[in-house]
């Protein structure tokens, strides 16, 4: 098994650290809803849509971050984005730090959004290009820290909170963080992000292969199934499994835990198997943990599963990127930015899926609230289920030659 260098070591550890602050910058925000409301709301708080707004708005920045970075960043580099965007990053929790309306709050997670989904457009390339010998496990290590970043922002936040500290001075706080990384990333050398000799392909060609289509697919289906169980989870276990509020918000507390183990775990696995390997591994084991959370009759052991679910859903994200990335190694950042964009966008439309199915079955089956959200919450296994099917087909046309 072949070590890193010292440089390439460097390089990977500033690009982990700015995982982290793109965890930061999408999961710090929940921490503060029930404060900003009662801070910024007056005497009846922030209605519910305005909440809900506050979080629209950060996946707004993110997707933009996603869409600008895409198609600039094959002429201009991988290197300048990262940079800003840590800065972007460090800027809008500055602006969250010091803002006093409701409108200085959503322009402090957009600038924050923008800054994470260009990291989020940019730090795969560049990891893939540090290690192309070991995609997938350098993308499985990458991605791992996202989950520890959540954790530790989640945790900051509310013991933070817990004593009496405002979430102004946590943001001021945090503000350090993304700046280092953006300072660290300045002496990183990265190298070419598409394969020796080959130029990266423009996005319109990209979308014309079929195993890029499939590739797109599968990472729609991959965010899907993450965020299908982290949107629901703690009101799964308080209102269909009969568990408290504490015990449901230490359930995702365990599911990112999880998931933080299974990344990297598949980062060690990711020296002797493939990552196509891994991503059926982990379809086939989310299959039966969702179902087991959804229909085990016994409330304890479905809240173990969907915890679980971590662990198997870990690798879904990172090893398909790294399944696309052996595929078209000329596809370079536009791929992983497109890529990126259809994950995120799973990241929308599963949960809201939830919500519709659990809605529909309540008011249109006549089911209890707690029956509907366990069938809403089971519309999520059709992610794997069609995941597996999609492998299946592409495993039958081996990656022969790039872009095939």
């Amino acid at each position: 098994m072949s070590q890193p260098s010292g440089r390439v070591a460097y390089a990977l550890g500033v690009n982990y650290a700015s995982m982290v602050s793109v965890a930061v910058a999408i999961n710090l925000i929940p921490v503060f809803l029930t404060t900003l409301s009662a801070d910024l709301g007056g005497p009846g708080g922030l209605t519910a849509e305005q909440l809900g707004r506050i979080n629209s708005v950060n996946f707004l920045g993110l997707l933009a971050g996603i869409g600008l970075t895409t198609p600039l960043v094959n002429r201009l580099g991988a290197k300048p984005f990262a940079v800003a965007a840590n800065f972007l990053i460090g800027v809008g929790l500055a602006v969250l730090g010091s803002a006093s309306s409701y409108a200085a709050v959503l322009a402090g997670v957009f600038i924050m959004g923008t800054g994470a989904g260009t990291l989020d457009a940019v730090l795969s390339p560049i990891v893939c290009a540090l290690r192309p010998d070991r995609r997938a496990s350098a993308m499985n290590w990458l991605h791992a820290f996202y989950p520890i970043g959540a954790i530790g922002s989640v945790l900051i936040g509310s013991l933070a909170l817990r004593f009496g500290i405002g979430w102004r001075l946590i943001s001021l706080g945090l503000v350090e963080a993304p700046v280092l990384a953006g300072l660290a990333f300045m002496a990183v050398r990265v190298p070419p992000t598409v394969a020796a000799g080959q130029i990266g392909l423009p996005l319109r060609q990209l979308c014309l292969r079929p195993a890029m289509v499939a590739a797109m697919v599968l990472l729609f289906l991959a965010g899907g199934t993450e965020l299908g169980v982290v949107s629901w989870l703690p009101a799964y276990g308080e209102k269909a499994l009969g568990f408290s509020k504490l015990t449901g918000g230490m359930a995702l507390m365990v599911f990112y835990i999880t998931m933080a183990i299974g990344r990297s775990c598949a980062g060690v696995l990711g020296h002797w198997t493939s990552a196509m390997t891994l991503v059926r591994a982990s379809a086939a084991a989310v299959v039966v943990l969702l179902a087991i959370g959804c229909f085990a009759p016994w409330p304890g052991a479905a809240l173990a599963a969907c915890m679980a679910a971590g662990l198997a859903v870990s690798s879904l994200w990172p090893s398909t990127l790294a399944v696309a990335a052996d595929r078209f190694p000329e596809g370079g950042p536009s791929m992983f930015g497109l890529l990126s964009g259809m994950g995120n966008f799973g990241c929308v439309v599963t949960p809201w899926v939830v919500g519709l199915t659990a809605a529909l079955a309540q008011s249109e089956g006549g089911l209890s609230a707690a029956e509907s959200l366990r069938w809403g919450l089971a519309t999520v296994i059709a992610c794997p289920v069609v995941m597996t099917v999609l492998l299946s087909l592409m495993a039958r046309r081996p990656a022969a030659r790039a872009g095939s």
